[in-house]
């Protein structure tokens, strides 16, 4: 049953948005002093991602890490954690109440409460060209979850379907830990889709997703604000133009690079605090 409009309908749909949370007042990233200190850097490690599988790696403060499309069109699915703590990690939904619903240079990937800060600053992302495009898709979101079986199976009923990201990702951290599956699945989080293009319908407000631009040589790069360990699923959709779940899907890998700034390169920098609130909400104690 849909309800006739009330006599103030039109006047409320006009009303002019406001921003929640206005991030003007937040202290900007010193973009200069890290690029200037990138210009420099070295390569220390990497670590190749297999099309369909998910890969850890860790990247400690002051260094950066790179994402990077090889071989083909190809998404990714990127979980951060702080590496001496894991019980702080990249937060999606605030990383989006703050910046939007997609990411990209100059934006920060902010932590769980009661940390709640900047894990990593994107400095560098070559898809930034892409914008936002006339059905309202861009790339870099944090407004997907992740692919995964147990919606798989909500849906269909059928199978498992072991390749999805979640899966994936839990496997990665299991071998990165040395720890059973069922120790590791609860660390895995709610996503930053890297390189995919994705939006809301205007009709429905569904989530949708739409081939991805990303090329063979397209990257994302970040500055590591905390000691970090990252985990990212090579997500079996491809570039998603079709399906997100899928052995049928062309599936290509992706690179994880860190790159260590030369020594004095960062002088005057340091990691962020953790968020100063009153965590006692005023009780004496």
């Amino acid at each position: 049953m849909t309800h006739d409009d009330p006599a103030h309908a039109a006047r409320h749909r006009a009303l002019p948005p406001v921003v929640c949370y206005p991030p003007e007042t937040l202290t900007p990233p010193p973009l200069e002093m890290y690029r200037a200190a990138r210009a420099t850097a070295k390569k220390v490690a990497e670590v190749r991602i297999p099309a369909r599988e998910a890969r850890c790696w860790e990247a400690p403060a002051g260094t950066f890490f790179r994402l990077s499309s090889i071989e083909g069109p190809q998404v990714g699915d990127l979980n951060l954690w702080n590496a001496r703590d894991m019980t702080e990690r990249f937060w999606s939904g605030k990383t989006r109440a703050l910046h939007g619903t997609h990411v990209t240079t100059g934006e920060r990937m902010w932590s769980t409460f009661p940390y709640m800060r900047p894990m990593a600053t994107i400095v560098t992302d070559t898809l930034d060209w892409y914008g936002i495009d006339e059905h309202g898709g861009s790339v870099h979101d944090v407004i997907g979850t992740r692919c995964d079986p147990y919606t798989h199976h909500a849906l269909s009923g059928g199978d498992m379907y072991h390749h999805c990201c979640h899966s994936n990702l839990t496997r990665a951290v299991a071998d990165h830990l040395g720890v059973p599956l069922q120790e590791a699945e609860p660390h895995v989080h709610d996503v930053c889709n890297i390189f995919m293009c994705t939006g809301f319908t205007r009709d429905t407000g569904q989530y949708f997703m739409k081939a991805s631009p990303v090329r063979p040589g397209d990257y994302i790069e970040f500055f590591s604000e905390i000691d970090i360990l990252g985990a990212m699923s090579a997500c079996p959709g491809g570039d998603c133009s079709t399906t997100h779940s899928s052995d049928a899907a062309q599936c290509h890998p992706l690179l994880v690079e860190v790159f260590e700034p030369e020594a004095g390169a960062l002088d005057g920098w340091e990691p962020p605090a953790i968020n100063g609130y009153d965590r006692t909400h005023g009780r004496d104690g």
